[in-house]
């Protein structure tokens, strides 16, 4: 008997302890936005349960080229290069981050908003200091586009120092 009335209070805590409240579907809805009027200032995920959404009215960032080779240079050198793109998009084009895996490829790009129908670009340099041999050096650019993100590359061979 004193074994069985605390094994049954603690059964008894454990069962009230673990109840949850119960919420009616009401609760749990989400409230949808609509008429949105401008839809490029609010980043959205076009997939959701009911499919793939319209993407219509984003921005559209279409690069000249995203992967560029800059051969054999020496080490120490400072390899520049542009890369050119256009809005094709239906509204502004925000680029708000271009970063690369480290500090000595460096990102330039415009803070402005890119209009739709405008072409504008992206400048980058890779400090060869310090890098020898075979190198790729990605760079990331994040913007109000489907998908947020695009990646540019430089390629190319660092001859080291004798």
């Amino acid at each position: 008997m004193r074994i069985i009335l605390p094994i049954f209070f603690l059964v008894l805590i454990t069962a009230i302890g673990c109840q949850t409240e119960k919420e009616s579907k009401s609760d749990r809805r989400i409230e949808e936005i609509n008429g949105v009027p401008n839809a490029a200032e609010m980043i959205r995920n076009p997939v959701s349960a009911k499919g793939i959404q319209d993407t219509v009215n984003l921005a559209k960032i279409d690069f000249t080229e995203t992967a560029f080779d800059f051969g054999t240079v020496d080490e120490g050198d400072k390899v520049t290069h542009t890369f050119k793109f256009k809005n094709t998009g239906k509204v502004p084009l925000i680029i708000t981050d271009a970063r690369s895996t480290c500090g000595c490829t460096v990102p330039k790009w415009p803070s402005e908003p890119i209009p739709p129908g405008v072409e504008n670009e992206i400048s980058v340099v890779f400090d060869t200091a310090g890098k020898k041999e075979k190198q790729h050096k990605p760079i990331t650019i994040t913007a109000n586009t489907y998908p947020s993100k695009s990646v540019l590359s430089l390629d190319g061979y660092v001859t080291p120092k004798k």
